[in-house]
């Protein structure tokens, strides 16, 4: 999730880049640069500086030429590669007069630095996007224009991308082109403008435009046109864009919360992107051998808050599908515990910073019985990561609301990619199996565009309980961590006591709670245990309970056991939270909405813990 801005046609394109890259910066802050390019130069620089990347990349833009007409600029969400100057955007060909930026995953980028490394080139960076600059390259030296060039390349790419291209030979020009990641044009008098966002061109241009998948933009002072990637004309359909400032960098949405439930779909494409190789399941950092994993007695998860309940998902999946012993402990209380853990277990820290103490002093305390390390993050570089034995990122962006939503789906997606790993290695799955269940993951992008399409139902539903004090969830098997994750939204954002059970600990306690006034949530997406929620409902509404369930949409006698129903599309029973979940996210935030709460700063609360 980077951000990536150009401009061709101006007068000075530097102070237009930078003040771009400032309102890109919740894309990534990992580092920051752009280049520049005049008549026969061309000019870049680049920052890492972390979160105060861009401030430093002005700095270092005050020797810059004043009067480049055309530039591009990149402010980088870390993926393949450690945040660093040598692995900042732009990058450049080996003759350093072309230069590249890009939002997405290469996932073929392997093969392809390893024949361009054959036939001579030389890498300056780690990531995944130089092998574009000097594959574009190749084919400049093969006599093909830029865009001719950019085509070629994207063909034989595989992946998710937003390009921008620059190159010395061709002045005022850029080529762009977009697949999965986003990327919009902007015209105006005599100068054009392409953005990952709105926000970075919102006062700028005066009409805007949507790239389409697999379309090649190229880019002039007068405008710009079109083709696909075989070269045929197309068009670029025109966005109206009424939004002040501030609604722009929410994308249109009133706020944070409900653009990233509506980035869900983006962030489980990233994290599944690139992960199978020649069959293989991988992970992007990897220090342990395969038959160590192979041979794991144990594996124990740790995590605090939303990272403990996508943990608890995974013990279902890993169980399930690897055949190994799963414990999961909230982190705080893991070394606090004298652990059994040694040189055959696997211990699993889940933080969406990486950041998180209890998690990491959890996993140094694992490391230091022997045991090996997995991370699941989605900050490159965080502590975690440099820590671990394995990484496995999320690769969801930027969270910028305080309460998890897009990253606790990537979360899941990436812990599942891991159990499926474990079985691999194992052999309690067959590889038919395996793919089976790929193929099933990567349905579920589309199933979560779904969900989210019916969120009007779900606010008509939120419009009957607004007024409840009291909430139960409750769920059995994966449908639990599910309950607990909604009850923590609930509680997070809206402030009424909320609480999640296993459905059948109801007897041995909380039964005694309910009573006319209190509202259950049921998970019901496992048909197996579908009977028994179904006797679980009937307790609770003889006690004068409102039920609303959620449920897949071909269970139509559900409604007869509830009085109101989430609908979700059917999926395997251990990849229903992926969906489960934005139901639940979606209610809460109905819910705070319809109190008057702010959903981005509930109080008391921070983004990330960092002390114990």
């Amino acid at each position: 999730m980077c951000g990536i801005i150009g401009v061709v046609g101006s007068s000075d394109a530097l102070p237009i880049l930078l003040e771009g890259l400032e309102r890109l910066e919740y894309r990534g802050y990992d580092s920051a640069g752009v280049a520049l390019q005049d008549a026969a130069h061309l000019w870049r620089a680049r920052s890492a500086s972390g979160t105060e990347s861009v401030s430093a990349l002005i700095d270092l833009c005050e020797s810059a030429p004043r009067d480049a007409s055309a530039g591009i600029g990149h402010t980088r969400w870390a993926t393949h590669g450690a945040p660093g100057e040598h692995n900042a955007h732009p990058h450049t060909d080996c003759s350093g007069g072309l230069a590249l930026i890009h939002n997405g995953i290469i996932e073929n980028h392997a093969e392809l630095a390893e024949a361009l490394t054959a036939r001579g080139h030389v890498f300056t960076s780690v990531t995944d996007t130089e092998v574009l600059a000097h594959r574009i390259e190749e084919f400049r030296r093969e006599g093909l224009n830029l865009e001719e060039s950019v085509r070629a390349t994207l063909n034989e790419v595989r992946g998710a991308f937003a390009i921008a291209v620059l190159d010395i030979e061709e002045p005022n020009v850029i080529v762009a082109a977009r697949r999965v990641s986003p990327l919009i044009v902007g015209t105006a008098a005599h100068c054009t403008y392409l953005a990952s966002d709105v926000p970075a061109i919102l006062d700028r241009a005066e009409r805007f435009y949507v790239v389409d998948d697999d379309q090649v933009c190229v880019l002039t002072p007068q405008g710009f046109h079109v083709t696909d990637l075989t070269g045929a004309p197309s068009t670029l359909n025109e966005l109206v864009v009424n939004w002040d400032l501030e609604a722009a960098q929410k994308g249109g949405f009133d706020t944070f919360m409900e653009k990233e439930m509506h980035e869900q779909p983006g962030a489980i494409t990233a994290t599944l992107l690139d992960r199978v190789r020649d069959g293989d399941i991988i992970f992007d950092e990897l220090r342990i051998e395969d038959d160590r994993l192979r041979h794991v007695e144990k594996v124990t998860l740790v995590a605090c808050g939303s990272s403990y309940h996508t943990a608890m998902v995974a013990k279902y999946a890993i169980e399930r599908w690897a055949r190994v012993a799963v414990e999961v402990d909230i982190a705080s209380e893991f070394r606090y515990r004298d652990p059994i853990v040694d040189g055959t277990s696997l211990v699993i820290g889940v933080s969406q910073s990486g950041e998180t103490i209890d998690t990491i002093t959890a996993l140094r305390e694992a490391k230091s019985r022997g045991a090996m390390v997995v991370a699941i993050t989605n900050i490159v570089d965080s502590s975690m990561a440099r820590e671990a034995d394995a990484v496995l990122y999320t690769r969801a962006g930027l969270e910028i609301c305080v309460v998890a939503t897009k990253t606790v789906l990537a979360q899941i997606v990436a812990l599942e990619m891991l159990a499926l790993r474990l079985a691999q290695l194992r052999g309690t799955l067959s590889a038919a199996d395996i793919e089976s269940l790929l193929e099933r993951l990567h349905e579920i992008p589309a199933l979560v565009e779904h969900v989210l399409a019916s969120d009007a139902a779900v606010a008509r539903v939120v419009e009957e309980v607004k007024d409840t004090r009291d909430f139960f969830f409750l769920g059995r098997n994966v449908g639990y961590p599910t309950a607990l994750e909604g009850a923590l939204k609930l509680k997070e954002i809206t402030y009424v006591h909320a609480e999640g059970y296993p459905a059948g600990e109801l007897k041995h306690g909380p039964l005694a709670l309910i009573e006319p006034g209190v509202v259950v949530i049921a998970m019901i997406t496992n048909e197996e245990l579908k009977e028994k929620l179904f006797a679980n409902l009937a307790e609770v509404k003889s006690r004068g309970a409102t039920v609303i369930a959620v449920a897949h949409e071909n269970n139509q006698d559900v409604a007869a056991v509830a009085d109101y129903v989430l609908w979700v599309p059917v999926t395997v029973s251990l990849l229903s939270p992926l969906l489960d979940m934005v139901a639940l996210q979606q209610f809460a935030y109905h819910l705070a909405q319809a109190r008057g709460l702010n959903v981005d700063r509930p109080r008391n609360l921070a983004k990330t813990v960092t002390v114990e």
